[in-house]
C-alpha cells in the first residue's frame, strides 16, 4: 500500500515508518519538524516538509494515489494543553479536520489515528477497557476524543474507514537500534529517568509516594514503541481489507510503579539515579492499567517488547 504518515519524523512516527517499510509498504512522510528529528527518518521513505494546516501541502502529497493515511501529527503535552488550549485546538483539531477534508477531496478512504488513553480520564475500574467512560481531565485528551467523534461522523457521511488507537504510556526505542535521536522535551517518566542516568539531569522528582500501590508511587502501563508500530500497520491492513472501523486500546495489562522503573534503570545502567519525593500532581491517579483483548481479537496483536527490561535497555542504548 501507499501510505502517508503525518508526524512521521516524530518519536512514535519514525518507528511506525520503519515498520511500514519493513512490511513492504511505500511510505511518504509529511512533517513540519517542530518535534521531528531528521536523523530518525527512514532513508527508504519519501520525506516532505509540510503541515496539516496547509491545504496545498496536503493536496500535493495526497494527489499521488495514497491508499491510506496514518495520522500522528499533534501536540501532546497534557500540562501545556491546560495553559495554552488554543495551541492544541489549532494543531490537533483544526489540523485533523483539514486532513479529513483533504482525504475526502482525494478519495483516500483509510485512516489510522493516534489517539490516547487520556480520553478516559480518571480510571473508574482497572484494567480499563474500550467501554470505560470517556471523561478527559486535560484538554489534550479532549482534543483526541473530539477527533474520534469527528472520525465517526466522517465515516458515516463520507465513507472514510478508521482505526482509533488509544495507547497508554509509549516508551523504549527501536530494538534494532536504527532510531538514535532523542525525543525533544520529553515529558514521560522513562526518558526523564534516562536523562538522570546519563547525566543530562542531576536528579528527578517523584510525584507522591503515598498512593495505594505496592510501593506508594504511581503505577502505569508502559507499551514499547515497536509494539505500537506493529499495531499501526496491522490496523491499516485490517481496515483496508475488512472495511470496518476499529477503536482499540494498546496496552499490556501490566503496571510498573515509578520506583520499579527507577530500580530497573539502576540495574540496567549501573548508575545511581538521584530522585526527590515531592507532592502529588493534581489529577494523577494511583494506577492506570488497561487490557488489549480487543486488539488481540481483531488484529491478532500482542506486545512483544513491552517487558520492563526491554523498555529500559532499548532506551539506554540511545541515552548512554
Amino acid at each position: 500500500m501507499k501510505i502517508l504518515i503525518t508526524g512521521g519524523a516524530g518519536y512514535i512516527g519514525s518507528h511506525v515508518v520503519y515498520e511500514l517499510i519493513d512490511q513492504g509498504h511505500d511510505v511518504t512522510i509529511l512533517d513540519d519538524m517542530s518535534l521531528g528529528l531528521e536523523e530518525n527518518i527512514d532513508p527508504r521513505a519519501e520525506f516532505v516538509k509540510g503541515t496539516t494546516h496547509s491545504g496545498s501541502d496536503l493536496d500535493s502529497v495526497l494527489s499521488n494515489g495514497m491508499d491510506g493515511v496514518i495520522h500522528l501529527a499533534a501536540w501532546k503535552a497534557a500540562g501545556e494543553s491546560m495553559i495554552d488550549p488554543g495551541k492544541y485546538a489549532h494543531n490537533n483539531l483544526n489540523g485533523t479536520i483539514n486532513l479529513l477534508n483533504a482525504c475526502d477531496r482525494h478519495s483516500v478512504k483509510n485512516l489510522v489515528f493516534s489517539s490516547t488513553a487520556s480520553v478516559y480520564g480518571i480510571p473508574q475500574y482497572i484494567p480499563m477497557d474500550e467501554d470505560h467512560p470517556t471523561e478527559p481531565i486535560n484538554y489534550y485528551g479532549e482534543t483526541k476524543l473530539q477527533i474520534e467523534r469527528n472520525l465517526k461522523w466522517f465515516s458515516e457521511l463520507k465513507g472514510i474507514r478508521f482505526a482509533a488507537l488509544r495507547y497508554f504510556n509509549a516508551a523504549g526505542y527501536d530494538v534494532k537500534g536504527r532510531i538514535r535521536g532523542k525525543e525533544k522535551n520529553p515529558q514521560n517518566l522513562i526518558p526523564i529517568v534516562m536523562e538522570v542516568a546519563s547525566g543530562i539531569q542531576k536528579k528527578m522528582e517523584v510525584f507522591g509516594n503515598d498512593y495505594d500501590t505496592h510501593d506508594g508511587t504511581g503505577v502505569r502501563d508502559y507499551i514499547h514503541v515497536n509494539d505500537l508500530a506493529t499495531a499501526h500497520v496491522k490496523s491499516m491492513e485490517h481496515i483496508s481489507s475488512t472495511y470496518e472501523n476499529v477503536l482499540i486500546n494498546l496496552a499490556t495489562g501490566e503496571g510498573h510503579s515509578v520506583l520499579d522503573v527507577i530500580n530497573k534503570a539502576k540495574e540496567v545502567t549501573g548508575n545511581e539515579i538521584l530522585f526527590e519525593i515531592v507532592g502529588r500532581r493534581d489529577g494523577d491517579p494511583a494506577t492506570v492499567v488497561a487490557g488489549s483483548n480487543k486488539a488481540n481479537e481483531i488484529l491478532d496483536w500482542m506486545p512483544q517488547y513491552s517487558d520492563l527490561d526491554t523498555l529500559i535497555r532499548s532506551a539506554w542504548e540511545v541515552y548512554k
